[in-house]
């Protein structure tokens, strides 16, 4: 999910929760941060969900005037909600380098997941500190700890919650031909791809339980395993493979 630019300036025109489950409206939103790193995260930054998208505006620095201008959680939630299920359709631009960027898609979420996500980011968006209680159980990973190559074979799943991260943060091999594997469970789309020493290969793009490969023959050295998907490696997705 992308919320448009235009979102900033409804804001400006208009003028935390932490371990609770519920919103003042009832909205659930633990639900709506698992339901917004699966579905928006890859597109976004939001600090208290870990997401690091680069594609989409930064829902921080978006909310950040409004809030400090005394704007509340009912104004938020509303805006959110009506961005969720009526993206705006015409073409937005990086306000930096000028590049067009993809619109988002209607309805991500529908539903009670629709509010439940409205409530989750009026909540976080802007706020200092880090979720807690329930909220801090769930949400986007990070790559943690070091893979290693078994047989010929190294495993590199993405994060399954759909942050843009691998489950492992560094790998190890011995030289020689070797297969990455990366299983995705998330809805969004991952591969993993390798470079460094000469090699250069992308694997397919996957989503929903598939898996990317490369076959690749390594050299002692150093490589770097990312995600190609625009805007995902840029978002922190890629880690460091060591040949020796």
């Amino acid at each position: 999910m992308r919320i448009p630019i235009a979102l900033v300036a409804a804001l400006a025109a208009t003028a935390g929760l932490t371990g609770c489950s519920l919103s003042s409206s009832g909205a659930n939103v633990v639900n709506g941060k698992e339901k917004f790193v699966a579905k928006c995260g890859a597109c976004h930054v939001l600090a208290r969900a870990n997401s690091t998208g680069v594609v989409g505006p930064n829902l921080d620095e978006a909310f950040q005037r409004a809030r400090q201008d005394g704007f509340g959680q009912d104004t938020f939630e509303g805006l959110v909600h009506r961005q969720i299920l009526q993206p705006a359709i015409l073409p937005q631009h990086d306000p930096v380098t000028g590049k067009e960027l993809p619109l988002m898609p209607a309805k991500l979420v529908t539903g009670d997941d629709a509010r439940d996500v409205a409530a989750y980011v009026a909540s976080a968006a802007a706020e200092k500190g880090k979720d807690t209680g329930a909220l801090a159980q769930v949400g986007g990973g990070q790559a943690k700890g070091t893979a290693t190559e078994k047989n010929g074979e190294l495993d590199i799943p993405a994060d399954p919650s759909g942050a843009l991260a691998y489950t492992f943060a560094n790998a190890t091999a011995q030289p020689g031909q070797v297969t990455i594997k990366s299983q995705n469970k998330a809805s969004i789309d991952h591969d993993i791809s390798i470079e460094g020493n000469g090699v250069d290969e992308k694997g397919e793009v996957v989503k929903d339980g598939g898996t990317s490969e490369v076959q690749v023959d390594l050299k002692p050295g150093e490589y770097t395993f990312y995600c190609s998907v625009p805007g995902h490696r840029e978002g922190g997705m890629e880690g460091k493979l060591t040949v020796k």
